[in-house]
């Protein structure tokens, strides 16, 4: 049983997720046939040298600078391109749906969506034009999470997030502790990690400095359910299961929460809110997280802050966080060219720019090994060799888990009760049993 008697630090709860009971009913509304998905063919008039605009909508950073856009624009002087880039992924998610639920109008020519919320998007492939195949460029699992069963092509893949942790080499060293990252990366566990492994590393740190080891229990929590096959639903049957009997995933909320609330590891904050942000600045925490993504935001958040570092290394294994795919809705003027648009930014070539530019590391397969992509160093995380940690991380990802329709609402409630502990110490149980029933509210 948790306790979550021990004076924990003031926080803030994040905001219980709206709208997710209502999607599937303001979706399904404006659907259609699911039968005569959209198409990118037909959709424009035979392609011209008229000058148009095409809008790019992503979140976080997606390594597409303005510089790299402007390529586009060199290779075909009729099209211009406008990058509208949301802060954080749910608020792109906000903005998609329900945009969509009111028929697209608004909406970017080619829309990004991060892997957690497009299976619930896919049950309404008339929404999305079907993007012609292109062979062979992406990891077999990644085409696969974007195709539907009856053969749409709903996205081209961008990047994966293999992980690995990030770290502040300054911090442990002042506590006496391992910094370089070889020797962090054996301290942590070495091939042989464990979130258990992990969690001692950090009891460590804090009994040596009073200080947090990590970020969030509920950003720690995504990495462990993200190795899980099937954490919400059956893939046979695409049903949810049952949270009041989900023994893997209550295990997993139980370890987090013991070693964030009992161990008093986690610093307590919402990733991606003000505080989290101002926590890269103030030494709130000494580790977190990293899939390869990661290391931009954290880059863009900890300014001259030095320190940071990146050990190849990753509780449980191998772990994929994130990543995410372009999209066409079919609504838009420009169907036809936004899907070439989005053919090029999610080509070899350019993803490698991309990578290069904020860590997305590309889900392409001819680069994944390239020479340049293993020759990259990230000089903002102490020079790390960012290129050949992360690729060695990725050949650690064994495929991808089922994720359905039903995924990204139940994940939220979970997600919401580890908040109501971390950030506002509520009891766990209780935050548990609310959690049960609230996801039962969402399912579809």
């Amino acid at each position: 049983m948790l306790s979550s008697t021990r004076p924990r630090r003031t926080r803030r709860v994040a905001a219980a997720t709206a709208g997710i009971a209502s999607l599937a009913l303001l979706l399904g509304a404006c659907s259609g046939d699911a039968e005569n998905p959209g198409t990118t063919e037909g959709g424009d008039e035979e392609m011209t040298d008229e000058e148009i605009t095409l809008t790019v909508a992503t979140f976080n950073d997606f390594g597409y600078t303005d510089e790299l856009l402007a390529q586009y624009s060199e290779e075909n002087p009729n099209v211009t391109i406008e990058h509208v880039k949301a802060a954080e992924s749910g608020d792109a998610r906000t903005n998609l749906t329900t945009k969509l639920a009111a028929g697209g109008e608004g909406l970017a020519d080619i829309e990004a969506i991060e892997v957690d919320w497009l299976p619930e998007l896919m049950q309404y492939p008339t929404l999305f034009s079907d993007l012609p195949p292109v062979d062979g460029r992406w990891v077999d699992w990644k085409v696969q999470q974007a195709t539907t069963p009856e053969g749409q092509l709903i996205g081209y893949g961008t990047d994966i997030g293999p992980e690995a942790i990030c770290y502040r080499s300054d911090l442990l060293e002042a506590a006496g502790l391992p910094s370089e990252r070889e020797d962090v990366a054996e301290w942590i566990g070495g091939e042989g990690a464990t979130w258990d492994s992990y969690f001692e590393a950090g009891k460590e740190y804090t009994e040596a400095t009073g200080d947090a080891w990590f970020d969030s229990a509920g950003a720690t929590f995504q990495g462990m359910v993200n190795q899980l096959d099937a954490a919400y639903e059956d893939p046979e049957s695409g049903e949810a299961t049952d949270l009041a009997t989900n023994t893997q995933v209550k295990d997993l909320y139980d370890q987090v929460l013991s070693a964030a609330v009992e161990d008093d590891l986690s610093a307590g904050l919402e990733q991606w809110g003000d505080d989290w942000r101002a926590g890269f600045q103030n030494d709130a925490f000494a580790t977190m997280l990293c899939p390869s993504w990661m290391t931009g935001p954290i880059e863009e958040n900890a300014g001259n802050v030095e320190g940071w570092d990146i050990a190849d290394v990753f509780p449980g294994g191998g772990g994929n966080w994130g990543g995410s795919f372009l999209t066409v809705p079919a609504s838009g003027a420009n169907t036809e060219a936004a899907a070439e648009l989005a053919d090029w930014l999610t080509s070899p070539e350019i993803q490698t720019q991309a990578f290069e530019n904020s860590g997305t590391f590309p889900s392409q397969i001819e680069v994944q090994q390239s020479d340049e992509v293993l020759a990259y160093v990230n000089d903002f995380m102490s020079g790390a060799p960012a290129g050949e940690i992360f690729a060695t991380r990725a050949q650690s990802i064994d495929g991808a888990p089922f994720k359905g329709a039903n995924y990204f609402a139940i994940h939220a409630e979970v997600q919401n009760a580890i908040n109501r502990v971390d950030l506002n110490n509520d009891d766990p149980e209780k935050s548990w049993e609310t959690a049960v029933t609230d996801a039962q509210n969402v399912i579809q």
